[in-house]
């Protein structure tokens, strides 16, 4: 238990940092860098009094002790140059262990003031290194400052969710423990007092393992983190909860194989939801192709345990539904070998840092191949509130989850029939049950059968009766029609574009009173549903709720539903669940008679459940459209200073184009060999795919057309202005004649030049013509060359590319809040069908 003196400490020592070192993430390293050091000197100090002498702060060395550092006549400048080199050189003191040097590493002091260092010296002195469980809890507290790891999608996990995730899963003093993405080692920690807790006999804290049982624990317990500075957090945060040599590595789960043939009894994980920047190039030995991370460490999770393994896994909503390929396949594998329940979280368990929504997988292996059923299980409160400030509240569902879940394994294991009547939110489905629409879909509600009946039992009606099928009118022929028209004309081609929203507000086509007059065109009011009957649009699902009165195409079907018994918006939503394959038997030219859709049968639930589902619909379109409106209105934008100086892009970027003429002929490519970047990479920022390579022969005649890591290439032909950049993982090639390269020289940030030039003005100005289209060749590069480029300090551009990229994550997010509202709005259709 953290007491409050040595929180009141950490504060202390935060609040003097922050207004030299505003990055929490480098308060926490500076931090953890002085306590090691005064723990070094403490240890020195403990082994004198013992008759022996000082290790750490001996021979050249010892001029650093801290002692010498704290010296009353030191003063502030002599402190500051003594502890700035001290800390730069600790990490060659050939007398401190490896986990020592390690964490001095690279280390140095950001800033250059002796009056705050020696104010932060003086709070760091009043620790001291005691092997007690306190100092661990301490740096606990000060890790949860952390919050966000940002670029890789980490989120730090709540304290709360891990110790739920370590009872439920319930590790024990024999087993082997692993996370694959450690972070800071929570999980870890919690691990290890789990099994503490329940090796205890005499109130001592496990009293009850023996001394080589410890050994054997602290040896089992290890993890893997790609970032060095989440390394050296773990071995801290293992170091000062008694672990004297902890088995924390630097290592790429996904792209190394170093330590594929390692597994473990039990995997605890918060894996990385995002995929990095310039994507990932993951090995062949997964189980899944994907280069989707949440994807990949899910499958290396399962892969990785022992026979008997068992798991615990914190993945994003994706995982849970959507219908990609690799996750359709990860979640089949998941059913079929290795689920026995999915734990869905409240979507605010990670405010203030993110709102995503998250589930825990629980994985047995022996438990999966006893049962032929998957338990769901809902927490709609963890304990606090899901604002930002994450205050506590008095309901909490994780300790009845605790006491069902375990009860539920210990039932499948005896062969007992499972009983979950005690936790409301929680039911059980057979694994046929999930794989019946191919999706393995995971979502727990969309298997819900409410105890309110009403809810999977209304009667099923013929849509005739409860509302008016009809057809459009045959399009006008001939332009007189259209000139000057002021009422829109909707076609099956309009439908198909917008695919199934009920938001279809516009069309190319615009008929004029003559039009209207001439051939007596019916108009449509809003409300009125379009279902395609012929054409290729039919069996695409495509319809369309009309938001404005509108004149509609023969080829559309028209649907308006008597108000008295079906609400339009409830219909259209029910409507959008069919399959036209089902309405007819010509497979091949799909085409629907007014009759088909007529009989379509669909559940008429009361009014007043009508009015309850559609209002629960709308609030989550609600978030959807204000989702949308972030993701389609957001663009990178660099306010541009009137006092800055400009110069020209091509002092601060190399330009070239791709080669012109025969170089390229279709006849020099072969099957596999080096790239040939084109169009589609700039376009689609997509370095994963490409469609020709030219031979090491050919490479080196067109060497002056490579792309490198940071280069920038623009689309020169097609939609002109696209701007990628070569991530690090890219394939050796050259660009093709579509591509301009350029390649940022030494004073400018590639990240910037990309932003600068994707910014409206710079569009606006060099890549549309006068209506705003884009242009769709560029012949030159000249105009370009000299496009006014800001000539600005590298620290400034940084900074920039920062602000930028912290709003692109937001705007990610809200790319995430899309599918997870559009998933709950079919999940509650789903279960108006009763499916």
């Amino acid at each position: 238990m953290l007491d409050n003196e040595t929180k009141r400490r950490i504060d202390t020592a935060r609040n003097i940092l922050v207004g030299k070192v505003p990055d929490p993430k480098s308060q926490v390293e500076q931090i953890t860098i002085a306590l090691i050091y005064k723990f070094m000197n403490d240890m020195d100090a403990v082994a004198e009094e013992l008759g022996g002498s000082r290790t750490f702060f001996s021979e050249e060395f010892e001029r650093y002790s801290w002692n010498n550092l704290m010296a009353p006549g030191m003063g502030g400048y002599d402190v500051l140059n003594l502890y700035a080199e001290a800390i730069q050189k600790m990490d060659f003191n050939p007398n401190i262990p490896t986990l020592f040097r390690d964490i001095f590493k690279n280390a140095f002091l950001p800033y250059r003031d002796p009056q705050t260092l020696k104010m932060f010296l003086k709070v760091i002195n009043d620790f001291s290194y005691d092997h007690s469980e306190k100092l661990g809890d301490a740096f606990e507290y000060l890790l949860s400052v952390l919050g966000s790891q940002g670029d890789a999608g980490q989120f730090r996990t709540p304290r709360h969710i891990i110790d739920f995730m370590v009872k439920v899963v319930n590790p024990q003093k024999n087993d082997t423990i692993l996370d694959p993405a450690c972070g800071t080692a929570g999980f870890l920690i919690s691990a290890y007092k789990h099994i503490l807790k329940t090796n205890t006999k005499k109130g001592k804290i496990g009293d009850a393992l023996t001394p080589d049982e410890r050994t054997t624990l602290a040896e089992n317990i290890r993890g893997y983190d790609i970032s060095p500075d989440m390394v050296r957090l773990s071995l801290v945060n293992l170091y000062l909860h008694g672990f004297q040599t902890p088995h924390i590595f630097e290592y790429d789960t996904l792209t190394s194989q170093d330590r594929w043939n390692e597994y473990a009894d039990v995997i605890l994980a918060n894996p990385p939801f995002m995929s990095p920047k310039g994507g990932i190039r993951p090995h062949k030995r997964f189980s899944v192709q994907s280069k989707r991370s949440e994807v990949l460490f899910v499958d290396y999770m399962c892969e990785h345990l022992t026979p008997n393994g068992k798991a615990g896994i914190i993945v994003p909503e994706g995982i849970i539904f959507k219908s990609d390929k690799a996750y359709k396949k990860l979640r089949e594998m998941l059913v079929k070998n290795y689920l026995y329940a999915v734990v869905s979280l409240p979507a605010g368990v990670f405010q203030p840092y993110a709102g995503v929504k998250t589930s825990v997988l629980l994985i047995d292996k022996k438990l999966a191949k006893r049962t032929d059923k998957i338990l769901f299980m809902k927490i709609e409160n963890d304990g606090f509130d899901l604002g930002a400030q994450r205050r506590p509240i008095d309901k909490n569902d994780l300790p009845n989850a605790i006491e069902l879940i375990t009860n539920y394994k210990q039932q499948i294991s005896t062969g007992e029939n499972p009983d979950i009547e005690k936790f409301k939110n929680s039911h059980i489905v057979t694994k046929d049950k999930i794989a019946e629409s191919g999706d393995w879909n995971l979502s727990g509600e969309r298997y819900r059968r409410n105890n309110d009946l009403r809810l999977s039992s209304y009667k099923m009606v013929e849509l005739r009766k409860v509302a008016k099928v009809s057809a459009g009118n045959s399009a006008p022929q001939g332009q007189e029609y259209f000139e000057n028209g002021e009422m829109p004309f909707i076609r099956t081609s309009d439908v198909g574009k917008v695919h199934i929203s009920n938001h279809f507000k516009s069309t190319n086509d615009y008929v004029n009173k003559k039009a209207i007059e001439e051939k007596r065109l019916k108009l449509f009011k809003k409300g009125t549903i379009l279902f395609p009957k012929s054409g290729a649009s039919t069996f695409l699902n495509h319809r369309v709720m009309l938001v404005i009165d509108s004149y509609v195409s023969s080829h559309l079907a028209t649907i308006k539903s008597d108000e008295e018994k079906i609400i339009p918006n409830f219909l259209f939503q029910l409507l959008c669940k069919i399959d036209a394959k089902n309405l007819t038997e010509n497979q091949n030219y799909p085409s629907l008679r007014l009759k088909d859709i007529e009989q379509i049968k669909i559940p008429l639930p009361p009014l007043e459940i009508q009015k309850e589902i559609v209002a629960e619909i709308e609030g989550y379109q609600k978030i959807i459209d204000g989702a949308k409106a972030v993701v389609e209105n957001y663009k990178p934008h660099i306010q541009i200073d009137p006092e800055w100086e400009m110069v020209e892009l091509s002092e601060y970027c190399d330009f070239k184009r791709g080669p012109f003429g025969g170089s390229l002929k279709k006849e020099i490519f072969v099957k596999k060999g080096y790239l040939v970047y084109e169009q589609y990479h700039a376009i689609n920022d997509d370095f994963t795919f490409g469609r020709y390579f030219i031979t090491q022969e050919k490479y080196k005649e067109m060497i002056k057309f490579k792309v490198q890591c940071g280069d920038l290439l623009i689309s020169c032909s097609g939609t002109m202005g696209r701007i990628s950049i070569i991530p690090d993982n890219a394939r050796e090639g050259i660009i093709n004649q579509a591509l301009l390269r350029l390649r940022p020289l030494e004073n400018v940030i590639g990240k910037f030049v990309k932003y600068y030039l994707e910014s409206d003005e710079i569009q606006e100005k060099f890549f549309r013509d006068q209506s705003g289209v884009a242009i769709q060749n560029v012949a030159s590069v000249k105009i370009l060359k000299k496009i006014p480029f800001p000539k600005l300090p590298i620290s400034f551009q940084q900074e920039i590319v920062a602000r930028i990229e912290k709003e692109q994550e937001l705007v990610n997010t809200n790319k995430e809040l899309i599918e997870i509202f559009e998933q709950k709005i079919k999940d509650r259709i789903v279960r108006v069908w009763g499916e």
